[in-house]
Parts: structure tokens; sequence; C-alpha cells
């Protein structure tokens, strides 16, 4: 197969989710032009222009740099039809009218490229009837794309072809959108609202029902049915208004226009509920408009009381005994939340059931396979498991029973039976359809594996399904060495891989001791090493619970000694004889930050956080952070012809005393704590290949470390002029007395410390320093507040 290269994409439509997909395109380093109809008044950009504008004020945002947005290009129907033809992919994401799309279609069809894609984003049409208006030669290359908003952060993308649509056209799209956009694809069947949307809302429908049958009110719901439940924290009505209660009505009317008793047994629960249509009368519609089911008042948290007609007090909590139950192994669980009494578990188990029963009744209808739902309800709505996963891990045949005599006593939404397949055959005999060799797929009447395009062999460890026996990431390869919370082993023989599973992979000082071993190892038998860990998160930086008891038996020269120790792994790590690379994904923070910038190299996830926040609990960074932001600042200001090294320390120098944090892989290079030569991946399960293949590369072109050398730094003048406007922010009041005197041991230290500007002093001069600052706040009792407050709260103590 030919490679299918974007060069440039075409986003038809400036609305809501037409203008953010343009924003992640450009996130991810593709061109992009923006379309949308030419404005009445003023310039005839103005349409977009206004959606791009709005893209800076959007939470959470939508570009991974805010001044990324002047390089969405934009563009409009009238004029720029012609721009078309420079792209090989065209989404078209206008409002859900069918009849607005299909007139869109028939103008921009003539200008669309020969070899281009062009694919709609609908949440729910028939994607087969709007291929009706294209002339035929464009209907192979035409399909649904349909992002999950916020299309940044969410992982899901469904795909959907139609009759006429080419396999090679959705492989291309795929590969595209799983490597270059970072996502998750499921492919679905062309049916009313595919798969995740399909399930979803009609679950929360379910579950709308369900609460008015056991009269609960929103906020017991959504403490029932957020992390509890292994759901979105936002539970069922919070994540609604987050939406948007008019794309839930939307999404709602889809499902009631386009089908009927004959094509959904669950039919009669699609009716708009009360609750819903009474905030759509009111123009409540969510977030979007600061009411919905729920309502800011103040400081206080309102919640809709449908028959007052108004808001009232929220703030309910589950009954604590549930929560205990939700955390029973599954068999356990479900079998407590049938046999409960009480209305909230048996709503709990009323909602699992009508998930379990929907998704079993129409498999073979709207997707390939179980698998396939599985990942569209974990990726699209953010559970930790799928229906069938959970179902699977209960004990297929116990559940199944209890699903077929609550239909049986008219107990469940629907009088459907659960099909044949569940109980009888291939499905029944393995217990569950997820199965080393496939997924169960009622369609085909056979487990089917999974999909495997090129583009899949970069994700080593890809998600997976329970029961599919996927290989574990924490078990795979040959194991070297597992001691101190790290483990170090291979895939291959050449690479060393470290990976720490110390809770939120704190560096602790037996952390420190297994790192340095690492590299050790790594210089003695291995090409490169590469600092890797399977899950969510790099490192939130040094766990202080491990250095308080020495500090409390041995005092603070126990603590001046673990932060020296620590200095010496970064070193290590920076001059090793072989590349060390971060391989960085979701939180890098204090020591976890420092443990990145001293690697020889960064492949950083898109999301990820990078900063240095020490300051947040009264300390300073003190691996060698502010050391590492001194040094830059002189190799920046060496390029330059100018010779005061002030201008190239205040990013770094605000960066660590405002505690600020990358809220993106490209934000964080703006504030230095990853450099223009650092790679971003967009997909997370793609992060371990390419750090391990920039690894090799780097060892196969002769890689060296770099030469130990002096730098210049500020001295007292420069850290008196930081002094000087830190002493206004205090008397101003925007910062605290010791926040002040947090800032100022930064200031010396990053200027070097009572020398003359210009002096030329070691990164172990500095880190000397750091370590003085560092143990002098230790002893300092508002740093320890802080300390306390957030081992025992895990929110900032400000003081």
């Amino acid at each position: 197969m030919s490679r299918f290269q974007v060069k440039k994409v075409a986003v038809l439509g400036a609305g809501v989710m037409g203008a953010q997909i343009a924003a992640h395109l450009v996130n991810v380093r593709v061109p992009v032009v923006l379309f949308d109809l030419p404005a009445k008044e003023g310039p005839k950009n103005g349409i977009v222009m206004r959606a791009i504008d709005n893209l800076k004020k959007l939470k959470p945002a939508p570009l991974a740099d805010v001044a990324d947005a002047g390089l969405i290009e934009q563009a409009n129907y009238e004029d720029d039809l012609g721009k078309l033809g420079e792209c090989d992919l065209v989404i078209e994401a206008i409002a859900e009218r069918m009849d607005w799309k299909l007139d869109l279609y028939r103008k921009i069809a003539p200008h669309v490229a020969k070899h281009a894609i062009l694919a709609s984003n609908t949440s729910g049409l028939s994607i087969t009837k709007l291929s009706e208006a294209l002339p035929e030669a464009l209907k192979p290359r035409f399909c649904g794309i349909h992002f999950f908003n916020p299309p940044r952060y969410m992982f899901l993308v469904e795909l959907i072809n139609t009759p006429t649509t080419e396999p090679e056209v959705l492989d291309q799209l795929e590969t595209f959108v799983t490597s270059a956009l970072g996502k998750g694809v499921v492919r679905a069947h062309d049916t009313p609202n595919f798969i995740a949307n399909r399930v979803g809302i009609a679950g929360m429908l379910a579950t709308l029902k369900e609460v008015e049958k056991f009269g609960l009110t929103p906020d017991v719901v959504d403490d029932l049915t957020g992390k509890k439940l292994g759901r979105a924290s936002s539970g069922t009505f919070r994540t609604a208004d987050v939406v948007g209660l008019d794309t839930m009505a939307h999404v709602v009317k889809t499902l009631q226009d386009n089908l009927d008793e004959k094509s959904d047994p669950f039919y009669a629960n699609f009716a708009t509920p009360p609750v819903l249509a009474k905030l759509l009368e009111l123009g409540n519609l969510g977030q979007k408009t600061k009411a919905g089911f729920f309502k800011k008042a103040g400081r206080d948290i309102l919640r809709f009381d449908l028959a007052k007609g108004e808001y009232v007090p929220s703030g309910d909590k589950a009954d604590e005994v549930y929560g205990r139950m939700l955390k029973k192994p599954a068999a356990q669980r479900l079998k407590l939340l049938r046999e409960s009494e009480g209305a909230q578990g048996q709503f709990l188990w009323a909602i699992l059931r009508d998930s379990f029963h929907y998704a079993a009744v129409h498999l073979a209808t709207i997707a390939e396979s179980a698998r396939d739902i599985d990942f569209a309800m974990r990726w699209g709505f953010g559970m930790k498991q799928g229906p069938f996963e959970l179902w699977q891990e209960a004990g297929w045949t116990q559940v199944a029973k209890w699903i077929q005599e609550d239909i049986d006593a008219g107990k469940a939404l629907s009088t459907a039976p659960l099909p044949k397949w569940v109980f009888e055959g291939p499905v029944a005999e393995a217990g569950g359809v997820h199965t080393p060799q496939g997924s169960w797929s009622a369609s085909k009447n056979t487990f089917v594996a999974a999909r495997k395009l090129p583009v899949h062999e970069r994700q080593l460890f890809p998600e997976s399904v329970l029961g599919a026996d996927a290989p574990d990431a924490n078990q795979a390869g040959t194991t070297i060495q597992d001691e101190g919370d790290v483990r170090l082993w291979t895939l291959d023989g050449e690479v060393l891989i470290a990976s720490i599973h110390s809770k939120m992979h704190a560096i602790s000082p037996d952390v420190a001791e297994a790192l340095a071993a690492g590299v050790e190892l790594a210089e003695k038998d291995y090409k490169a090493l590469v600092i890797w860990s399977p899950d969510e998160m790099f490192s939130v930086g040094a766990d202080l619970q491990a250095m308080l008891p020495a500090f409390v038996v041995a005092g603070i020269g126990a603590v001046e000694g673990a932060e020296q120790e620590l200095q010496n792994v970064m070193l290590k790590i920076r001059y090793a004889s072989v590349p060390v690379v971060s391989a960085v994904r979701g939180m890098a923070l204090g020591g976890g930050c420092e443990l990145a910038v001293h690697s020889a190299k960064r492949v950083a996830a898109m999301e990820s956080y990078i900063g240095l926040v020490e300051v947040g609990v009264g300390l300073i960074p003190g691996a060698g952070g502010l050391t590492y932001i001194a040094r830059r600042a002189a190799e920046n200001a060496a390029t330059s012809t100018g010779s005061d090294l002030l201008p190239f320390l205040t990013e770094g120098f605000t960066a660590a005393a405002m505690a600020k944090v990358g809220t993106s892989a490209l934000e964080s290079k703006k504030l230095g704590y990853l450099l223009d030569s650092d790679v971003v991946v967009p997909n997370k399960d793609e992060l371990l290949y390419v750090a391990l293949q920039q690894a090799k590369a780097m060892a196969d072109a002769g890689w060296r470390p770099p030469l130990r050398r002096q730098f210049k730094v500020a001295g007292r003048s420069g850290a008196a002029t930081i002094k000087g406007q830190l002493v206004n922010m205090r008397d101003g009041g925007f910062i605290s007395a010791h926040d002040f005197h947090i800032a100022s041991l930064i200031a010396e230290v990053v200027t070097g410390g009572d020398i003359d500007a210009g002096s030329l002093v070691t990164e172990e001069y500095l880190m000397t320093l750091e370590r003085k600052a560092f143990c002098s706040l230790i002893v300092h009792p508002k740093t320890q507040e802080r300390i306390m407050g957030m081992l025992s709260t895990g929110k900032p103590v400000r003081n």
C-alpha cells in the first residue's frame, strides 16, 4: 500500500467542534485551513476569525500553545473553495442538518483533490445517505470520522464506512488518525449515533429512568456513578452539563428520529426525560450557560429540582456502604448490589444490568465485535472498563442469568431477551466475549482478532481488553534487576529500560540508587538507557514521606546527604557514556522534571505536564533544577550578541518561582523544560517505540556526553534586580512573606550567589547553593506547615 501523506487538511465549519478539530491539527503540526460561511458584515472571514479567537478562551484549552491560533488558515466558501485542491483530507463539521450537509457537498465536490479523502464529523447521521449527494468518483473516498468533544483530550475517534468506501481509504485514514493525531480508532457500523453515543446516550437515558424510579437526586447519583463506579469523575449529570444539554438532546433526537420499536426494543426509553425538557425550555444548557442540572451560586453548588422548578442546595453524598461495595472484586460487587435492599444499591445494579442488556442486544448491528463497544465506552465516555469487560470479569454465565431473570420479572427496561449466543456456543464455553484469539462478533458468529495495520507496530503495548491476555508491560521483556521500586529490563538486548513503579513514581533514595545502577549497567552492557513507565505518569518528584523519617532521626545532615546523592544521580545521567532518553507522559513535576532535563533527550507525549513545583511545599528545586535553569540561560546568552544574562534567566526563574507547569509538551518547550530538538509524540501508546528508536539512533550516531564546562552567571547584581521586583510583589500583596523568602533563595541560586556578574561557575558549585537553600527551608516552620498540609490533604497550603 502506497503511503498516504497528509500535507494539509481542510475543516469545513468553524463551530465548536470544527474549530477545535482545527486546533488539534495545529497542535500536532498539521497545516489546516478552516472554512465557514462569508460574514454578512465586516471581514469576509469574520466567522472563522471569531471562532479562532474563541479557541484562546475555551477551557480545557483546545490549543496546546495559545500562540499557535494564528497558524490556522482562514477561509470562506465564497472566495476560497480553490484551496480545497491543496488538501489531502477534508473534514466536514457543520451543524447536524442532513439538508445543509448535502448542499455543502454539492458545492465543494468539484474542488476536492482527486486523491483526497472527504470525511464527515457527524455524530450520528447516516454516512451512506450523506454519500448520495457526491459524484461517483468521490464516493470511494468518503467516510465518517467522529471526534469526541473536546477533540484534543478525548482519545476516541470513530471511523464509519459506506458500502462504496474503499477499504484502503479507511486504512489510510486510521493510520493518520492513530499516529499523527494520537487517537484510538474504533470502526463503527453506519447505524444511528454509531457505537459510543448509541450505547452511552442510551445508558444515560436509562440512568435517568432509574433515577426517577428510585427517587435519587443528581448529587447522590454523580457520587455513585463517578470514580467509585470506574467511570468519569464527573458522574452522570455533571458530564451532561459539560457536554451541553442541547448537544445531548440532539443526540437523543437522532435516536428518536432514526429508530423505532422494531429496530431498537429499548425505543420506549428514548423519550426526552421531563427534567431535560424543562431545562431546555429554561435555556439552561449546562456549563455553557452556567446552569444545567447544576448551577454555581457564589461558592455553593445548587441542583435543579424538577418538582419545585428551581435550584436547591446540593452536596449530598452516597451512603458509605455502597462505596465499600464498589471496592469489592467484580463478582462479589455485582452480587452485593443485586441483593441490596437500599435504593442506591438497587439503582447501581439496575444501571449496570441495563448497560449489559443493551450492549448484548445491539452488538450484532452496531459493531464488528465486543472489543469495539468496550473501547468506545472507555475512550469516549471515560469508563475504566467497558460493559462486556465488567460482565465477563464478574462471571459471564451467572451475570447473564441475573439479567435474564430481571427481564423475565419485568424489572429491565425492555422485554427483549438476551441473544442466544450469550448462553450457548463459543461465548458461553469461553466464559465471555473476549479471548486470546479475539473478541466475539455477533454478526459473524465467531471471535475476531484485533485489526493489525503497519501503524500498530509502533504500539509495543497497546491498550487491550480484559480476557485478551495481551502482554503486560510490567512483566514483558527480560528483567535484569527489580529493586528499589525500579525495574531494569530490556526488550531487545540493545537498550536498557528503567521503569519506576513507586507510588506516583516518586523518587525516593532507593529509586535514585536504582536509577544510578541503571546508568552503570547501561554503560557496561547496552547501547542506551530509556526511562519509561507504562502508566499515566512520569514522576511527581522527590518522595517527601521517605525523606522525613531520616530528618526526624538524624537531623538536617541526613536530608543534605540525600539531596547530594540525588544531585549526583542527575549528573550521572547527564554525563553518562550512553544516551539516556526520558520518555515523558503525564506529570513530570519537581524531581521528575529534573530527571527529564538532565537526560540526553526527551521524547514527550503531547499531554505531558512538566514543571518545577517545589515552592508549593515551601521548598526550592534541589536536585539540579535551578542549576539547569542557570546553565541554559548561559548557553542561550552565549549565542546572543548581548552580554546581559538576565533576559535569558527571567523565564526560567519565573517558571520555578511561580511553580509554572507546562500544560502540554508544546507549552513545556516554551518554559524551557523541553528543547526544540526533543520529540513530541501525539499517541501515548507510541511513546516507548519512539524513545527506543531515538536512543538507538543517538548511540549509532556515535553518542558522546557533553564536556563538563564552566558557565557565566548573573551574580549578586542580577539577584538584586530580581529581588527588587519581588519586593514590589510582596508589598503589593501578590505574594506572602514566605513566598518572597523562597523566591529570593531561588534568585540567589540561579544567579550564582554572592559573586560578580559574569563569574564562571560549575554545576557542582550551583548544586551546593541549591542544597544549602533547600536545607534552610526544610527546617523553616512555614515550610513544614506546607509539607504537612500537602501530605495530609494533597492540596497546597498558602501561608
